[in-house]
Parts: structure tokens; sequence; C-alpha cells
């Protein structure tokens, strides 16, 4: 029997690799200006890069990300970096990844919720019990894989946190609603309260408030 203990292998650094995916989409339905909840995105990425993580930052289009003006901060530069150059999503070998994160923002709506490539891609990580990670409206792109959430604990945001920012009219339908309709476990906390709901390799945010306990949580699992 091999004697682990002095084995000189047994001391090497396993890096891991993040893919986030973000929305190309820049406007609501009636042209108000959206794009990806900064923070949402901007908090899990610097943390990860501190763990010494591989993050690749893609979109269905590539290229500069749009980010909505109401979530800007003065912080993470290099976060504001990694989305003025996205990847193309089918331009990226997704099986090398150990995770999947999809921040939030109105557009995961848009595009992400029927995008046949990233259904393909949250199938593929959930059969090799890969991490797949989405906060607030990020859960819209777990619609894309069909099956995927149903009978799955699960949270987003909610149609009442939809009336409350005033965006309910602007949106192409309730994210809350249409998880439920494919029959996810919806788990629903009160307005802007931090909420997030782990279920196996999925873990799920409510709200922006909750980036920093998703991000823990993200991290705890990898580690």
């Amino acid at each position: 029997m091999a004697n682990y203990e002095s084995c000189e292998m047994c001391n090497f650094e396993i890096h891991k690799s993040i893919l986030i995916v973000v929305s190309d989409t820049s406007k609501l339905t009636d042209n108000t200006q959206t794009g990806v909840w900064f923070e949402e995105f901007a908090i899990p990425y610097f943390e990860l890069i501190n763990k010494g993580y591989e993050v690749t930052t893609a979109s269905p289009n590539g290229g500069q990300i749009p980010i909505d003006p109401k979530s800007l901060i003065d912080k993470y530069d290099s976060a504001k970096l990694a989305l003025s150059n996205a990847k193309r999503l089918n331009s990226v070998d997704y099986q090398r990844y150990d995770a999947i994160i999809l921040p939030g923002g109105h557009g995961p709506m848009f595009d992400l919720s029927n995008n046949e490539l990233l259904g393909k891609i949250i199938n593929d990580f959930d059969k090799r019990e890969k991490l797949i990670a989405a906060i607030c409206h990020g859960p819209a792109g777990l619609l894309s894989a069909v099956n995927f959430v149903k009978n799955r604990k699960l949270t987003a945001f909610t149609n009442e946190e939809e009336f409350f920012s005033g965006n309910e009219t602007k949106i192409p339908f309730y994210l809350e609603d249409a998880l439920k309709n494919s029959g996810a476990l919806f788990v629903q906390g009160n307005i802007n309260e931090v909420n997030v709901v782990e279920d196996r390799n999925l873990i799920t945010a409510q709200n922006y408030k909750s980036t920093e306990l998703f991000t823990q949580k993200i991290i705890k699992y990898l580690d």
C-alpha cells in the first residue's frame, strides 16, 4: 500500500476555474437602461480572484457588457475591466470549469432565459455535479435548461420586489412565477431580505443584499 503521508506530490495546489455568464441586454421593455447589477458580479469576481481561482467572464455576444447605472459603486476596478471585454459564450470550453455563476440585473430575463447553449452548459454542469450559482435575476438563466429547476429548492428576485422597485411593467415575465411554473420549490424572503438557498450543487440568492453571503457560500462549496 502506498504511503500517502510521505508522498511528495501530496502538497500540490488545485487551481479551480470559474465561469461567470452575464447578460448583454441594456434596455428594459420601455427602453429604461439596464445591465448587469454590478456588485452581484463584482463581489464574487473580486473574492474568487483573491482566492487564486481563474475566473472567465462570458456572455452570448461577448465584448463590452452593459452595467446598470443604478448599481455602480466606486470599488472593484478589476471587475469593471473584466466586463469591458467578455468572451463570447460559444467560444468557451465550458467543460474545463468547476463552477458557473449567473449574476443579476434584469438582462438574464431577456437573453439568458432561453439561451440553448447556456441550457446545455447548465445540464452538463449538473450531470458532472459541478457548482451552479445564480443571484437575483440570474436564476432566469436556469430556465434555459429544460426541467433543471423542477423540484429544486431555490430563490430569486420576487414578484413583490419587482413591484417595490417599480419595474413590474418593464419586464417580459415575472421570474418568481416562471420558476414556480417550471416546478421549482421557491423559497421567498421578505423584500430586500438576505436570502440564500442551497440545494445540492445549486446555490441561489434572492437579491443584491444577499451578494456577500452568496459569495461566501460559493467559496465554501469550492473549498
